[in-house]
């Protein structure tokens, strides 16, 4: 008997095991040097804060901060969603476009995020990979409106339910970049809309 096995199943998501390894081996490298919890320490490792960007203009912190979490709940709340989220997207886009949408989500929130804070002179240090992982929620909501409302076990409703759970946990809860978040959201999706094309799968059949 011979089989056939559909392409789809012979992929892995290793874009998103690798950003799960770095970040977790960022946060235990920086558990040893110090303090993850403690602002002073997150913002001399690279967490964003507005006037270092607008006055010092450390544009780099836009990145390095996505790969920073604030203590072990924020690192495992962001891995568990980037694994759910991440391992589906991937496996529809392909890596490369993954990750263009992973970090222009990324930083887009964090723009976002900046601009936001610079209109309403408030002044954060911020930190996390969640900006990016709304973004692949964002990104996740066209690839299924794209696939007639199902992909897998994942559907409209379904994705936005896990969006509109996620911003009101974040609006209801303290010291969470909401800005970012919303930023992410939509530069997921819009980036999704630019790059993704909806693919045929080619089944298992056997002879």
């Amino acid at each position: 008997m011979k089989r056939g096995i559909g392409l789809n199943q012979e992929k892995k998501a290793v874009c998103t095991t690798t950003l799960i390894v770095i970040n977790i081996a960022v946060f235990l490298i920086l558990t040893f040097l110090g303090d993850t919890e403690d602002t002073v320490f997150m913002l001399n490792h690279g967490a964003v804060y507005g006037p270092y960007i607008s006055e010092g203009h450390q544009y780099y912190r836009l990145f390095t901060s996505l790969f920073l979490h604030f203590g072990i709940e924020h690192l495992l709340n962001n891995m568990v969603l980037l694994g759910a989220l991440g391992w589906n997207l991937e496996l529809e886009t392909g890596r490369i476009k993954f990750l263009l949408i992973y970090f222009i989500a990324g930083l887009g929130g964090n723009l976002f995020s900046f601009w936001m804070n610079d209109r309403t002179d408030t002044v954060v240090v911020s930190a996390g990979a969640s900006g990016a992982i709304f973004g692949l929620m964002g990104a996740l909501l066209w690839v299924v409106i794209k696939n007639h409302g199902r992909v897998g076990r994942l559907t409209n409703r379904r994705i936005l339910f896990m969006v509109a759970l996620s911003l009101y946990f974040g609006f209801t809860s303290s010291g969470v970049d909401n800005a970012a978040h919303i930023g992410g959201l939509v530069c997921g999706f819009i980036a999704a809309v630019i790059l993704y094309h909806r693919k045929y799968h080619v089944p298992i059949s056997a002879v």
